[in-house]
């Protein structure tokens, strides 16, 4: 059987299929945050809906199977708290806007009360409950600027790997060195130069021709 900290180390590599299987139950920690009663992490709530909505796992269902009825009342109130705070940074998902549609018109009253409520700094409450509108805003705000990084950062990634693998099925390993070289406008040496003039220059006249890229695209759309 593979080794559990290896497993955890290739999901950080970007492997998540090689997780443990005692992975993370979103459903389940979300309804302990719910029953928790803290409003701490109530706060932080959106954050975490946001991020286990993104999961295969997820499912509304699944985490009010799990609470009784008085704490279904607070996980109803506390995703309507989140759709207030997803509209007052003018954020849309799939998932918000299918809620949004099976909101009643006391739901959508109580939404737009709450996110003016985010808009002028004020508590937003329930059964006692007292939510600190500047640090749920915080909060979601620290969170989606993370969220903006690592998913740029992965882009990134993807456009580099995806640019090494076309210049591999164009160019040597040597070429692609010279290539990247030229780039830098690092210095060759004479026979650098010699090579490149001869044969890797010609490829790159190649490639920069627009009609050549337009019938390639053609070709791959056929």
């Amino acid at each position: 059987m593979t080794d559990k900290n290896l497993l955890n180390k290739l999901s950080h590599l970007g492997f998540p299929m090689f997780e443990p299987e005692e992975a993370l139950d979103v459903n389940e920690t979300l309804a302990e945050v719910v029953r928790s009663d803290d409003v701490r992490l109530w706060e932080g709530f959106p954050v975490m809906l946001a991020n286990a909505a993104e999961s295969y796992q997820f499912s509304f269902a699944a985490v009010e199977r799990q609470l009784n009825r008085e704490d279904f009342n607070n996980y109803y109130n506390l995703r309507l708290m989140s759709l207030s705070l997803y509209a007052y940074f003018h954020l849309s998902f799939p998932w918000v806007n299918k809620l949004n549609k099976s909101l009643s018109d006391n739901d959508k009253r109580l939404l737009a009360q709450w996110k003016n409520s985010l808009k002028h700094e004020k508590t937003l409450t329930w059964n006692g409950a007292e939510l600190n509108a500047g640090r749920l805003k915080r909060l979601f705000e620290l969170y989606f600027e993370q969220k903006t990084t690592k998913d740029k950062q992965k882009k990134d990634r993807f456009e580099e790997f995806s640019l090494e693998y076309a210049l591999s099925q164009l160019f040597s390993p040597k070429q692609k060195e010279l290539f990247k070289k030229k780039l830098d406008g690092s210095v060759f040496t004479k026979t650098e130069q010699e090579y490149y003039s001869r044969t890797v220059k010609k490829k790159v006249v190649a490639l920069a021709n627009s009609e050549l890229h337009s019938l390639a695209r053609k070709l791959l759309e056929q």
